[in-house]
């Protein structure tokens, strides 16, 4: 098992920075991809970014150019930058390991508003 504690969630206003922190215990040896997604009310949650353990990267079309994923060992962050009130989401940090899903952290409410 591996346990996701995320941090650095907060209210900015549009065009502001914020910077998404997580960090996984436990079982570590099995991560091979870390990564966040996110989920509005009413909507389904959606990759945001993802990084292998190699440092391969996958990112949403709204994510490219504005958010960078990042990794250290067993640490993943993510700087989102330029935000917009359509970033207004829960997000949780995600890991799996090369067959599956090793679970979800609780998300870190992320607002955007003037």
């Amino acid at each position: 098992q591996v346990q996701l504690v995320e941090s650095g969630g907060g209210l900015v206003q549009p065009g502001m920075s914020l910077r998404l922190s997580c960090a996984a215990s436990g079982s570590t040896w099995l991560l091979h991809t870390m990564g966040w997604y996110r989920q509005s009310p009413g909507k389904q949650r959606e990759l945001v970014a993802d990084i292998t353990s190699g440092g391969g990267t996958e990112y949403a079309e709204f994510a490219k150019g504005r958010f960078t994923i990042s990794r250290d060992k067993n640490t993943v962050l993510l700087q989102m930058n330029s935000l917009k009130p359509e970033d207004t989401a829960v997000y949780y940090c995600n890991a799996k390991h090369r067959l599956g899903n090793l679970g979800w952290g609780r998300g870190t409410q992320v607002t955007v508003s003037s």
